[in-house]
């Protein structure tokens, strides 16, 4: 008898998913009936020009905004529908985010700022998995300084071991290179790379930046709110080339 294989559960899934702003002269479509799947164990960046609808896609993907219409779902759990209450607790425990701001509490350590979200929660650490996280982001050295003695790229370093510590389904990170030199950024970078090779973490990111996009496995294309292509094994001389394609396209993001 054939062997069955059982299929493979997205860590994030868009099925027709709409987003409307205003209406009348004003009425805006910032996504139009998108329908994607982001793998687990994978990293995926997501692409497009200004306009494009990429931010707003990770928004409604991660129970930050409301679509309009379609589906959006975490794992087997749809958000839409889902009450503010239920989606503030599915953000905090199965989802971790990075920011362009690094959104550290300057009164806090680096520890105590990774350990917040959990500490809030009432949940108690995985020291294990933390000094894992710790140890792969390099901060070992730094968990007792506070943000005003960190460089930015440590700074940012912290945010993304803060989103990583509680072992989130997924991760979302909007442009989160976008306020750092590129030495600090291409640090980050291989972080959420290694991320996802070391730790089997999932990765959602939203970048401009070629280069950005060369350390995922798979870039996602937006256009005036749709998707237009994908290409898997990204370089950044690839995807700059798919980008001229869409140069000039888009709307809102």
């Amino acid at each position: 008898m054939p062997m069955t294989l059982a299929p493979v559960r997205s860590a994030a899934t868009a099925t027709g998913l709409t987003k409307v702003y205003g209406s009348g002269a004003t009425r805006v479509v910032a996504l139009d009936e998108v329908s994607v799947s982001f793998r687990p164990g994978e990293f995926t960046a997501i692409m497009g020009p200004s306009g494009s609808g990429k931010s707003t896609l990770m928004h409604c993907m991660a129970g930050l905004d409301y679509a309009t219409a379609g589906s959006a779902r975490i794992g087997d759990t749809e958000l839409v529908g889902l009450s503010d209450r239920a989606l503030t607790r599915l953000r905090r425990d199965q989802l971790g985010f990075v920011f362009q701001a690094f959104n550290l509490l300057p009164q806090l350590t680096a520890l105590q700022n990774i350990t917040l979200p959990m500490d809030i929660a009432g949940r108690k650490v995985d020291q294990a998995w933390l000094d894992r996280v710790i140890g792969t982001v390099g901060l070992s050295g730094r968990l007792s300084h506070r943000p005003s003695q960190l460089s930015g790229g440590q700074q940012q370093r912290v945010a993304c071991a803060r989103a990583l510590a509680g072992r989130p389904a997924i991760v979302f990170a909007d442009e989160p290179t976008g306020n750092l030199d590129s030495r600090s950024g291409a640090e980050i970078l291989g972080f959420l790379q290694n991320s996802v090779r070391e730790l089997g973490q999932t990765v959602v990111m939203v970048t401009h930046d070629p280069m950005a996009a060369g350390y995922a496995d798979r870039v996602v294309f937006l256009a005036d709110g749709r998707i237009v292509d994908e290409l898997s094994l990204p370089t950044p001389a690839t995807v700059l080339d798919r980008m001229r394609r869409f140069e000039g396209a888009g709307r809102t993001t």
